[in-house]
């Protein structure tokens, strides 16, 4: 059969996105972070510079969400941050990637404009950009390749290292390392393999998790469907970025960032991250309350068709009531409404049975005495 030669007439401009990350990293970011690097990657193909504000109101987000949406991917070390002297964020260098999830240190960078008052930015057209600004660009630019180059030479503390057999084998001799690998096996489901045993030797030697730590870690990832010990790596690696040492402090971070929370914040009609005052409402209502997220759901849903403003106060007074009523399951929240109706029925009915003058004290009078004391007079 003959070849088929495919002709495309039509040439777009278009983005490449790495099938790395597609394959390792797209599937744990939520909306705000994809939405920033998609369009990182599509200003660095364009070159053109731009500034936080500008990702912030392309995506109706706050620059906050833009800022934490970069410091997520410079933590999974898919670009780094150049800061001036001021600690005002200047350039953003975009690694490369490799299959496995591995960044090289050689990428492109993405340069950002100066955040300047908008008087002067509507004063100043593009067209008067001369030798003097083009020099200022290129020596910026070079800055950014300069502290990529300076940061990647700086080892990396948390690389795994290359762990020999033996290695290996004195780990699984220690007294309490038969029981953890015990306990992993358990969790996952299936014998541990030599690259299994040695990410729990990495936790425990390069990361320095202890034994409670390691074991949360290893249950909250299978909770979540994920057995696979890489993802163990890179959910371990970011809580070590972020100082936690214990199982409870695990906690508390893995509930700021559950799905659930995003869940409750979307039913309320919020799109942005969680304020921590409105994250302390939402962990009150699931860690303190223990209430499922249907019955959060069912006061959220009542608070959206009640208010506009001070909703999660709302949904505090509802939940809050809901609590001291004992209840566990919407079942019980359907018996109180009808115990409500219940109470507003006989109150109407007890209204409507009287009538006006009832409210006031009824006296019986002696008309025969009244008769002699008028004739009296």
């Amino acid at each position: 059969m003959a070849r088929i030669t495919i002709y495309k007439d039509n040439y777009i401009e278009s983005t490449a996105v790495s099938n790395c990350f597609i394959d390792e990293y797209m599937k744990d970011a939520n909306d705000a972070q994809l939405k920033v690097y998609l369009y990182l990657l599509r200003m660095m193909h364009a070159n053109l510079a731009f500034s936080v504000s500008d990702i912030a109101d392309k995506f109706n987000h706050t620059e906050k969400d833009v800022l934490r949406a970069l410091r997520y991917w410079e933590k999974q070390k898919l670009l780094t941050l150049d800061y001036d002297a001021d600690k005002n964020l200047v350039g953003i260098h975009l690694c490369e990637l490799t299959p496995g999830g591995s960044c090289l240190s050689r990428g492109s960078a993405v340069s950002l404009q100066p955040q300047e008052p908008a008087a002067l930015q509507n004063s100043q057209p593009a067209a008067q950009a001369g030798p003097t600004a083009v020099s200022d660009a290129s020596t910026a630019q070079a800055g950014v390749f300069t502290a990529a180059r300076e940061l990647a030479e700086k080892p990396d503390p948390y690389a795994k290292p290359v762990y020999s057999a033996d290695q290996l084998r004195s780990f699984k001799e220690q007294e309490n390392t038969a029981q953890l690998l015990f306990v992993a096996q358990v969790y996952v489901g299936r014998p541990l393999t030599a690259s299994d045993m040695k990410t729990i030797l990495y936790l425990s030697d390069v990361l320095h998790f202890s034994d409670d730590l390691i074991d949360y870690l290893i249950q909250y990832c299978v909770d979540r469907g994920k057995k696979d010990f890489r993802y163990m790596e890179k959910v371990a690696i970011s809580w070590a970025q972020q100082g936690i040492t214990t199982p409870k402090q695990a906690q508390k971070a893995a509930l700021k960032y559950d799905k659930s929370v995003y869940a409750i914040m979307n039913e309320l009609g919020k799109s942005s991250a969680p304020t921590s005052k409105e994250l302390e409402y939402i962990n009150r209502w699931i860690g303190e309350y223990g209430f499922s997220t249907d019955i959060i759901f069912e006061a959220c849903e009542r608070t959206v068709l009640a208010v506009d403003k001070h909703r999660f106060e709302y949904a505090e007074g509802i939940l809050s009531s809901w609590r001291k009523e004992n209840v566990r399951h919407k079942s019980d929240i359907k018996r109180i409404d009808e115990q409500h109706q219940k109470q507003k029925g006989a109150a109407a009915r007890n209204a409507a049975g009287g009538n006006k003058f009832n409210q006031f004290k009824q006296n019986t009078y002696n008309f025969e005495e009244l008769e002699q004391e008028l004739l009296s007079n």
